[in-house]
């Protein structure tokens, strides 16, 4: 996969709140999201499927992950979209996630 032409998607947010991505997984398929992150910057608390309904047999819908930021900077999040047969992603997300440090009241 080219990684040039993969578009950067910005995410800001403040220490220590949580932030959401949602990503369509076709698990009929055999897809799965898998996120690369530095678990010091970031940490995933949920990680969630909601199945679609239909009358087949499809296991398809939306899968997502709720992050924390733990430090401010800018941080790389990247998801891959597996497939349990193959040795390379078939689709790639990437985020740049911006977390400031905004002192309590």
């Amino acid at each position: 996969m080219d990684t040039s032409q993969i578009e950067i998607k910005p995410i800001h947010t403040t220490k220590s709140e949580t932030f959401r991505i949602n990503l369509w997984e076709d698990r009929t398929r055999g897809e799965q999201w898998v996120p690369t992150y530095d678990p010091k910057a970031l940490s995933l608390v949920e990680d969630d499927f909601l199945r679609t309904v239909s009358n087949n047999a499809v296991d398809s819908g939306r899968r997502s992950f709720e992050f924390q930021a733990l430090v401010p900077g800018t941080h790389r999040l990247e998801f891959s979209k597996r497939m349990a047969w193959k040795f390379t992603a078939e689709d790639r997300r990437v985020f740049e996630v911006t977390v400031l440090d905004i002192p309590a009241r």
